[in-house]
C-alpha cells in the first residue's frame, strides 16, 4: 500500500526520516555494454513514473514482471513514452501466461488487436515461464519461481544478483538457481506473520539459506521503521530504500 500508508498516522507513517517513505515495489537493472547503456525494469506499480522521474531514466530495453498484483503492473502506461523511442521494433514485457492474460484484460486499449487507439503504448508481451531465461543486450536474466501464499510468481537472478519480492517461500527447487549470489533483495513484509509474505525472522532465514554476501529487504511495511528494525541485524542485512543503488557483477 506504500509509505506512508493513507489515513495512517501511526509513527512510521509520521516519521521524517526519509528512508520510512516507501513507494511500491520496483527496481531497475542498469548496465554499459559496448559503449552503450542498457537499462531493464521490473515490475512497473502505479509509482513508476514518479519512480522514473526521480532516477532520471529515460530509456527501458525490457521490462519483467513478478505478477499480476496492482502493486507491480498498474504503472503500465507510463510506459507509452518510453515506449515510442525503443528500438528496433517495441518494447519487449516478460511474463508468465497467467500474468501476461491479466495485463491483456487490464490493459484492453493497448494489447487488443482490434484496438484503435492511436498513441498506445508500443509494447509487446513475450512469455517466460518456470526456470526459463531471457538474454537483454548480452545479459541474461532468469526466471526463478517463488511461492506467494498459493500463487507462483517470478523473481529474477541477473549475474551475481537476485531479486525476490512478494514471496512467503522458495522452493526447493529454485534454490540451485541462488547459488553463489553477492546481491540478494528479498520481501520482508512485516515483523508479524503473513499468509503470503515473508516476515522478518523468516527472511533472516531465507538469508542464512542461501548465504548471499549481501542481502537487503524490501516490501516492507508500515510496520517496519527503518532505523530500529536495522538494529540488531547481521552485518549483510541491511533494508533498503527508495533510490538505493547496489553495485554487482552482471
Amino acid at each position: 500500500m506504500g509509505v506512508p500508508t493513507l489515513g495512517c498516522l501511526c509513527a512510521v507513517c509520521t516519521s521524517t526520516d526519509p528512508r520510512n517513505r516507501r513507494t511500491r515495489p520496483s527496481i531497475a537493472v542498469a548496465w554499459n555494454s559496448n559503449g552503450a547503456e542498457h537499462l531493464v525494469v521490473i515490475d512497473t506499480g502505479p509509482d513508476f513514473r514518479e519512480q522514473a522521474l526521480r532516477e532520471g531514466i529515460r530509456h527501458v530495453d525490457a521490462v519483467f514482471y513478478t505478477h499480476a498484483h496492482a502493486d507491480h503492473i498498474l504503472g503500465l502506461d507510463d510506459l507509452r513514452p518510453l515506449s515510442f523511442k525503443h528500438k528496433p521494433g517495441w518494447l519487449p514485457l516478460y511474463a508468465d501466461a497467467p500474468t501476461g492474460e491479466i495485463l491483456r484484460r487490464i490493459y484492453d486499449y493497448t494489447f487488443s488487436a482490434n484496438s484503435t487507439y492511436p498513441n498506445k503504448a508500443r509494447v509487446e508481451l513475450r512469455n517466460l515461464e518456470g526456470r526459463q531465461t531471457a538474454e537483454v543486450d548480452g545479459a541474461q536474466f532468469q526466471r526463478v519461481p517463488l511461492l506467494h501464499g498459493n500463487l507462483e510468481v517470478a523473481g529474477f537472478r541477473f549475474g551475481s544478483a537476485a531479486y525476490l519480492t512478494d514471496m512467503s517461500a522458495i522452493p526447493e527447487t529454485s534454490l540451485p538457481l541462488l547459488e553463489g549470489l553477492e546481491v540478494m533483495i528479498i520481501d520482508a513484509l512485516r515483523p508479524q506473520p503473513h499468509p503470503s509474505h515473508a516476515n522478518i525472522e523468516e527472511s533472516l532465514r531465507w538469508v542464512e539459506r542461501v548465504q548471499p554476501r549481501q542481502a537487503w529487504f524490501t516490501h516492507m511495511s508500515h510496520e517496519v521503521d527503518h532505523e530500529e528494525t536495522e538494529q540488531g541485524f547481521p552485518a549483510k542485512v541491511r533494508l533498503a530504500y527508495d533510490g538505493l543503488r547496489i553495485p554487482f557483477e552482471l
